[in-house]
């Protein structure tokens, strides 16, 4: 059984980092949802206002890149907009590197 315990930490640190690289993939969407959403809600929509309409500018965000990238002929404009939704995802995966490196560090005291 003592075998099994840091065999299940590297698994799941492992799992761990595959979700927050995965989920870094949708960074952009899930910015403009959660900006827009906090926008609605604080123009007077309430909670649930504000979520519904989160959802729905984080899904159109995801579905109007998805559908340029299908139907554009042109490289550089794709190039343009494949940039648009590295940017977020490179900065929330250095976030989550340094986070996760400063977990495995001892602290400076």
């Amino acid at each position: 059984m003592i075998i099994f315990g840091p065999l299940l930490v590297l698994v799941g640190f492992g799992f761990f980092c595959w979700l927050l690289f995965t989920l870094a993939v949708f960074a952009l969407p899930f910015f403009v949802g959660l900006t827009v959403g906090i926008w609605a809600f604080h123009t007077g929509a309430g909670v649930l206002g504000g979520i519904l309409v989160g959802l729905v500018a984080g899904g159109a965000t995801l579905g109007i890149g998805q559908f340029a990238l299908g139907f554009i002929p042109w490289t550089w404009l794709r190039l343009l907009i494949i940039l648009l939704f590295v940017a977020p995802a490179t900065v929330a995966g250095y976030s989550a590197t340094h986070g996760l490196a400063q977990m495995a560090m001892p602290s400076a005291t």
